[in-house]
C-alpha cells in the first residue's frame, strides 16, 4: 500500500471495494455516521485513494473473471467429458437427492463448436471470381 495513507483511509479502501459504498465504508472505517456522507465521496476523489483503489480493483478482476486460456481449458474439459453437473435424482416415493452426472452429449459438442470458432475451424472459404467484361467501342462510319 501507499506510505501516504493513514490507517482510517486504507480501512476505507478495504471497506469500500467490499460493496461499492463509500458513506458505509466510512463509517466502517470509523469516520462520523454525521460526516460519512461527505467523508466517502472526498475520500473518493483523494489521489493516492483512487490509485490504490485501480490497482486493488484490477488485482480483484485478474483473480475473478477467467482470462482466455482458463476458459478454453474448462471448455476442453467438458467436450472430453471430464467434469460432472449436478442434477435432482429421483430415489421413488417422491424423494430426491443431488447426484452428479455425466455431461450430456449436447453440451459436449456446444463446448467443442466454441472451441472450433476459436481457432476458426468452421469458418467458411468462400471463392469469389471477379470477371472482367472488356467492351472496345470501334470507329463508326456515319452513313447518311
Amino acid at each position: 500500500m501507499t506510505k501516504k495513507l493513514n490507517n482510517r483511509q486504507r480501512a476505507f479502501i478495504d471497506e469500500y471495494i467490499i460493496d461499492m459504498n463509500a458513506t458505509q465504508a466510512a463509517i466502517r472505517a470509523g469516520y462520523s455516521k454525521k460526516t460519512a456522507r461527505s467523508q466517502g465521496q472526498r475520500l473518493l476523489t483523494h489521489v493516492d485513494i483512487k490509485h490504490e483503489l485501480d490497482k486493488r480493483m484490477k488485482e480483484k478482476e485478474k483473480e475473478r473473471i477467467m482470462q482466455q486460456d482458463e476458459v478454453l481449458e474448462f471448455l476442453t474439459s467438458i467436450a472430453r467429458g471430464e467434469v460432472t453437473e449436478q442434477t435432482l435424482i429421483g430415489d421413488g416415493e417422491g424423494y430426491q437427492r443431488i447426484g452428479d452426472i455425466d455431461v450430456s452429449a449436447k453440451d459436449r459438442i456446444k463446448a467443442a463448436e466454441l472451441i472450433g470458432k476459436r481457432y476458426a475451424m468452421w469458418t467458411d472459404k468462400q471463392e469469389v471470381t471477379q470477371r472482367n467484361i472488356e467492351i472496345t467501342l470501334g470507329d463508326y462510319d456515319d452513313e447518311d
